[in-house]
């Protein structure tokens, strides 16, 4: 699927400010399922200086800084061509040790998936996915797509523009949530069950006469398949197909945010 993504980030300031450092984590990264044909950012007031960085994660961060002058209004543009090549999300075969619950990874890959196996457990979450785990007698697949399934039904999606990810017990508990409560909720299940899971932001496609937003579901890693999405909001979904466009994986919301501003008020 061919992607065009025009981002555009507005910040209106009720009096002057001067800018600070801006982090920008927007362009969409480059897998083997997804080739980025061009990224250009633009900024108004142009930068001083823009520099582009490679995370620990795999994540592109680009960081801007402008000269000390004072503005009340600050955009970014992002222009995005990419085309996506994932037409079959379950083309893997898991190893045979990887299929039924407990999953125990071996000692080099645990160290190398250990920030997406925090074991904070949430005892909402873990009960959650006890349950479950034990409704498809410890079957891995059918796990994940139970998750979702449930997550899916049980819960009303709603759209919260801005804040932090609910806890997982509070999103269950009022069985609602934006994208991005439900995805803590579901990778916070699955770390229960011992499975590595990480945060993604990036793109749906959606209807092109309507504005779009930035999007976030999970993924989990599965021995002999490697990462693989789960779009937690969207029933019977379980792996991404070609409409999904991954930015940023992270092992939790606050280490990967799109857009991160400081700026101070002008004398």
């Amino acid at each position: 699927m061919y992607f065009e993504i025009i981002h555009t980030l507005t910040y209106s300031y009720p009096q002057p400010v001067v800018l600070g450092p801006h982090l920008l984590r927007l362009r969409p990264r480059v897998t083997a399922e997804q080739q980025l044909l061009s990224y250009h950012l633009e900024l108004q007031p142009p930068a001083l200086g823009v520099t582009e960085t490679l995370e620990p994660e795999g994540n592109s961060l680009c960081r801007c800084w402008w000269p000390e002058t004072e503005v009340t209004q600050l955009q970014t543009i992002t222009t995005s061509r990419l085309v996506t090549h994932c037409t079959n999300p379950f083309n893997y075969l898991l190893e045979p040790w990887a299929t039924q619950f407990p999953l125990d990874y071996p000692h080099s890959l645990h160290r190398a998936l250990s920030p997406y196996l925090d074991q904070t457990l949430d005892p909402v979450a873990s009960q959650l996915a006890a349950e479950i785990a034990l409704e498809v007698d410890g079957n891995v697949s059918n796990f994940l797509t139970l998750l979702n399934k449930r997550i899916h039904t049980e819960c009303q999606y709603q759209i919260r523009d801005t804040g932090s990810p609910w806890p997982p017990w509070m999103t269950w508990n009022q069985r609602q949530g934006s994208c991005r409560d439900l995805v803590v909720l579901w990778m916070a299940a699955c770390r229960s069950m011992g499975l590595a899971a990480r945060f993604v932001s990036g793109y749906e496609a959606g209807d092109p006469e309507q504005d779009q937003t930035l999007h976030a579901w999970a993924e989990v890693y599965l021995p002999g398949a490697g990462w693989r999405g789960y779009v937690v909001r969207r029933i019977g979904v379980s792996g991404l197909r070609s409409p999904y466009c991954p930015c940023c994986p992270c092992p939790t919301p606050p280490n990967c945010p799109p857009h991160r501003s400081t700026k101070r008020l002008a004398n």
